[in-house]
């Protein structure tokens, strides 16, 4: 989006004198997404025991709902922060410019995406063109036609996969996950059909739809924004998969499995050095215009990338965030200290 960081400031030039009877909450709020929730929440909890401040409080929204509220407006009906497990999109900055708000973008680190099943259940070895088969609406036959998915089990996309049906929990399309999975899994799998690669191509906008169409017959079912639910629901049911970050499989490793994807197993390392997958950043977004204002807004954003949080030994990693590489991490400290707005146009 070319003209992102000039609506910010044309927005900031027309934003209204805010009065302080406004302002009058002395909390923290955050809303957003569920991958991002246990980082924050630790952090938030940190935070209130040493800074002097009260402890913020966090919900998980989902990326897209938090963003929606993020955005609505300034003052303290409205969260001072977004947790979001993918970049902002561009007409979520609109939304923010509209309503006079200029989101200061922090990148805190990355996170798989992993399908997790019961520890005690079947082991799954997958490519994403298996996971598109899987989970896609319609899928191209042998003449190149779109179809329905006709899959019912996974033994019948290839024999040497479990013979068990195909059911996988997953997040809602409101998720920053459910976005993320889609882009490097699904339309990982979609390109690997000859049909579907030239359609990307030929017409993008098509091949989206198709790339993203999850099926709605009973295969797929959205379980929420709650990511620690569908945990435990894979602990009962052993015939399903579950779709969440990797930082919920790292903290149940006794009880669940992930699968490995493309010949990569979903692990720190993998992630870290890019050998796995699927794969993302994540980020939360600030409101620079609550910032001075509600109190220890910019204290908290201080101790989210401190040492002792984000370093080598810092408590977010024990959570399971992939830490940035140092040198990220002093831009992103930086350009906090700055108070730096998001600025698409950049990537």
């Amino acid at each position: 989006m070319k003209t992102s960081m000039k609506l910010i400031a044309a927005a900031a030039l027309m934003l209204p004198l805010m009065t302080t009877t406004a302002f009058a909450r002395n909390q923290i709020q955050i809303v957003g997404s569920s991958t991002v929730f246990p980082f924050s929440s630790l952090v938030a909890e940190k935070f209130g025991k040493t800074s002097g401040f009260k402890t913020p409080v966090v919900e998980a929204t989902g990326t897209g709902g938090g963003m929606k509220l993020f955005c609505s407006g300034i003052g303290e009906r409205h969260p001072d922060i977004a947790n979001a497990s993918r970049r902002i999109k561009a007409k979520e900055v609109e939304n923010c410019v509209k309503n006079g708000i200029s989101p200061v973008e922090i990148k805190v680190g990355f996170d798989g995406i992993v399908l997790a099943n019961a520890a005690e259940a079947a082991t799954f070895i997958l490519t994403k063109k298996q996971i598109f088969m899987a989970l896609a609406k319609v899928l191209p036959n042998a003449e190149g036609k779109l179809i329905d998915n006709p899959y019912k089990k996974w033994s019948d996309i290839d024999p040497s996969l479990p013979d068990t049906k195909i059911e996988v929990l997953g997040p809602p399309p409101t998720s920053g996950t459910r976005d993320a999975f889609v882009e490097l899994a699904m339309e990982g799998g979609a390109v690997q059909f000859e049909t579907l690669a030239a359609l990307k191509k030929s017409d993008k906008r098509k091949f989206k739809a198709v790339a993203h169409g999850i099926r709605e017959d009973g295969a797929f079912i959205e379980a929420g924004e709650n990511d620690n639910l569908i945990v435990q629901k894979l602990k009962a049911n052993h015939s399903a998969l579950g779709i969440f970050g990797f930082s919920f499989l790292d903290q149940n490793a006794d009880q669940i499995k992930g699968a490995t994807i493309n010949g990569a197993e979903p692990s720190f390392d993998n992630i870290a050095d890019g050998s796995y997958g699927i794969s993302r950043a994540l980020y939360y977004y600030v409101k620079k215009e609550h910032i001075g204002i509600i109190p220890g807004l910019k204290e908290f954003t201080e101790e989210y990338l401190s040492e002792k949080a984000m370093g080598e030994d810092g408590y977010l990693l024990d959570k399971g965030l992939i830490p940035l590489d140092e040198d990220t991490l002093e831009e992103i400290i930086s350009n906090a200290e700055n108070l730096t707005i998001v600025n698409l146009d950049a990537e």
